[in-house]
């Protein structure tokens, strides 16, 4: 079930949530496999709109939105005309769900890339996983459990300052104060099943791209930020 409330699409499903970046060919039909409802932020209308989906909102400041999909989704436009944060970010803090995967922000300007990260830590409360061509990424909640491949690549990364006990790595992180400007934790490796428990919202985790569905799993019953 799906609300439209004054400012927010609140769903008691996983939501995709497409850009208007670069799209890979099979990008939006993986999201949808596990969030089959689509928001389309600002210019990702003109993908959603080749490719034959009705979103359930157009959200942005509408600067990017091919006139096609302005026509095609008249009905369906959510303008925020501010223009202090980005789309994304105005796609974060606009729709409530237990997950979104977002698709379309990486791949392309770096500047870009940087400004969706930092959109994650502003709303450390949004579950949402950045779909790329070889990666997803996502915002470390309090606790999570995986069961990632065992050999496979764990990165970490700060963007604030923050302490994570871990379990499953081959490189333990207990008692580091890992922070942008000293320690990270890239290229870590998975010995078994992961747990770690975050002092703090600030951490993103980096995996492969074919480790999305136990991602998905393990973010849906994760707690979250307050």
């Amino acid at each position: 079930m799906t609300k439209l409330g004054q400012a927010v699409l609140r769903s008691l499903s996983p939501v995709t949530l497409v850009g208007g970046g670069r799209l890979g060919a099979g990008d939006l039909g993986l999201a949808r496999r596990h969030a089959p409802e689509v928001v389309a932020v600002d210019g990702g209308a003109g993908a959603v709109l080749a490719a034959g989906v009705i979103p359930l909102v157009v959200v942005g400041d509408m600067d990017s939105l091919p006139e096609a999909a302005a026509v095609a989704f008249a009905d369906r436009l959510h303008l925020i005309a501010e223009q202090e944060t980005t789309d994304f970010d105005k796609a974060l803090r606009s729709v409530e769900a237990p997950l979104c995967l977002a698709v379309g922000f990486s791949g392309g300007r770096f500047d870009h890339e940087l400004a969706v990260l930092s959109a994650l830590l502003r709303h450390p409360g949004r579950a949402c996983v950045v779909v790329g061509a070889e990666s997803v990424t996502f915002l470390l909640p309090p606790v999570l459990e995986i069961g990632a491949e065992v050999g496979g690549v764990f990165s970490l990364f700060p963007l604030a300052p923050v302490k994570v006990e871990s379990q499953g790595l081959r490189w333990a992180t207990g008692g580091i104060e890992f922070r942008p400007d000293g320690t990270i934790g890239t290229s870590n490796e998975v010995t078994g099943p992961v747990r770690l428990v975050a002092s703090g919202p600030g951490m993103l985790v980096i995996l492969p791209r074919g480790e999305l569905a136990r991602v998905v799993a393990a973010l849906m019953a994760a707690p979250r930020w307050g």
